[in-house]
């Protein structure tokens, strides 16, 4: 690659822990000395401000179109930094070399770029995809046991769209992930990767199938974004994606039950396996209206309806889902007390 310069943004945690295994390949990579940029390491970084600090560090670093950004770190770097080498002089060239499970199953893939917004997540950014994504999977022995659940998460939401067969759920739902065999993980996550790729290859711009990505996000989405708005409530720190879209697909497997004859032995081996690894959240009754508005403004709606991916079962997707308000809060409910 000929790039005139080259930038690598960090966070706190990532310019500690990863930057020093990958300074000399990145070099290499880019074939130029890198300039490294960091930010904060916690998603109340995915800001605005965070966004003009790389955009400033870049411009006084004297970028120009023919420069490169290296998007070191997990899914909040490599969204917030592919937005802001998407817009930098209307766009230069981004890698991403995700460093969270979360960040290689999930930001990996896809083209998304953005940052949160107005309380809302990823309520700004564009569709654009990296040069390249490099997957080192011995970045994960540099996580702690709720980010690498956090990001396996995902990995479950894969195995439950996944259209060929559930092998690849019963694999997953088997699978200790609080004492992981890294060398199985590995191998997984390719798997992983493969199925949101396939997805993502058919429908680039989340016209169609691409939404069954969606899965558990339109709750997961509306309980993140409770979450950064009620730290006080919250007793084990801030609610992380992967926590979020967990609690999301409790409740968006109830509504599929009731609504699309989702398995309930399928539901309820789902619901124990979250449980077990992931608690719950504290919510109560008092809290639907909120997370009802919340959810109205998720980008899936469509004229104002609150629009979910559901599933007849394992691999049977179907998008473009509605649900009433009793039957939300029915669901609420389930993620409460089923």
């Amino acid at each position: 690659m000929n790039y005139d310069k080259a930038f690598v943004l960090t966070d706190t945690n990532t310019i500690k822990y990863c930057y020093p295994q990958a300074q000399d390949h990145l070099a290499r990579l880019s074939n130029v000395p890198c300039t490294v940029i960091t930010i904060g390491a916690s998603d109340m970084e995915k800001n605005l401000s965070s966004v003009t600090h790389v955009w400033e560090s870049l411009q006084q670093g004297g970028a120009t179109r023919h420069s490169l950004l290296i998007n070191l770190g997990g899914g909040m770097v490599t969204d917030l930094g592919g937005f802001a080498a998407s817009t930098f002089k209307r766009g230069i060239d981004f890698i991403n070399i995700p460093t969270t499970l979360l960040s290689m199953v999930d930001a990996s893939v896809g083209g998304k770029t953005g940052f949160n917004f107005g309380g809302l997540k990823n309520e700004i950014g564009v569709f654009n995809d990296p040069k390249e994504v490099i997957l080192d999977t011995s970045f994960l022995k540099t996580l702690d046991e709720t980010n690498i659940c956090s990001g396996y998460a995902e990995m479950l939401k894969h195995g439950l769209i996944n259209r060929e067969g559930d092998r690849m759920w019963n694999e997953l739902i088997a699978f200790d992930i609080l004492k992981p065999d890294l060398q199985q993980l590995q191998r997984m996550v390719h798997e992983s990767v493969e199925v949101k790729k396939r997805i993502v290859e058919e429908d680039p711009h989340e016209h169609g199938i691409r939404k069954a990505l969606n899965l558990g996000h339109t709750i997961g989405h509306a309980f993140e974004s409770w979450a950064m708005k009620h730290p006080e409530r919250l007793l084990s720190g801030p609610l992380l994606h992967g926590y979020a879209v967990a609690f999301g697909m409790i409740a968006e497997l109830y509504l599929a039950f009731i609504k699309c004859n989702f398995p309930q032995s399928i539901m309820r081996q789902c619901v124990t396996y979250i449980r077990d690894v992931y608690g719950t959240l504290p919510i109560t009754c008092n809290d639907y209206p909120e997370l009802l508005e919340l959810m109205t403004h998720d980008k899936k709606n469509i004229a104002g309806t609150i629009n979910f991916t559901l599933l007849g079962n394992i691999g049977d997707i179907l998008i473009n889902q509605t649900a009433t308000k009793e039957e939300i809060e029915e669901a609420l409910d389930f993620f409460r007390e089923g």
